[in-house]
């Protein structure tokens, strides 16, 4: 019986292949190939040679004016709300003295407070290895533990304050 199995078995798979060739799908293979399109015009090509370079000479030593430091709302620190660890956890929208980046700020215990990520910060934010609160004050340390920026709640979701070298930062969610 077994070999009756194996027999039949044979014979579909061979019916099964000769069945595959007589397929109509091989015969679009034969059909002559696409006739090629028409070119289009192509138009006239010109070539000439660049106008020389603008002779404006700018004085090197001559640089644009800084720009002006934003304001920064005075916060008193007598008036800012408590803060806690777990309003402070999380991923933030930083603004230092006008540009823009990220920090992240996990409850990840790194030395005496958690690890903080900067993500594209300018200086000295982009220095910044943790973060801890101290009462109403947020504060964000380099990796020696000297304070880069103090910051106090100045709402939901917002802190201000400023950097050690006296530029305005302010988180927000």
């Amino acid at each position: 019986m077994p070999h009756n199995k194996t027999a039949i078995l044979a014979v579909s798979l061979m019916a099964l292949a000769l069945a595959g060739c007589q397929s109509d799908r091989f015969s679009s293979m034969n059909s002559p190939a696409p006739q090629p399109l028409p070119s289009a015009p192509s138009g006239v090509v010109t070539s000439n040679q660049l106008p020389p370079p603008s002779a404006t000479q700018t004085d090197p030593s001559q640089f644009p004016e800084a720009p002006q430091q934003t304001q920064m709302a005075a916060i008193d620190p007598n008036t800012a709300a408590e803060v806690s660890t777990g309003s402070v956890a999380g991923v933030w929208s930083v603004n230092v003295a006008g540009q823009s980046c990220r920090v992240a700020t996990p409850q990840t215990k790194f030395g005496a407070g958690y690890r903080a990520g900067p993500l594209r910060c300018p200086a000295p934010m982009d220095g910044v290895k943790s973060w801890n609160v101290e009462g109403k004050q947020l504060a964000f340390y380099d990796a020696n533990g000297s304070v880069l920026a103090t910051l106090y709640s100045s709402g939901a979701g917002r802190f201000d304050g400023q950097t050690s070298n006296g530029q305005p930062i302010s988180l927000s969610r």
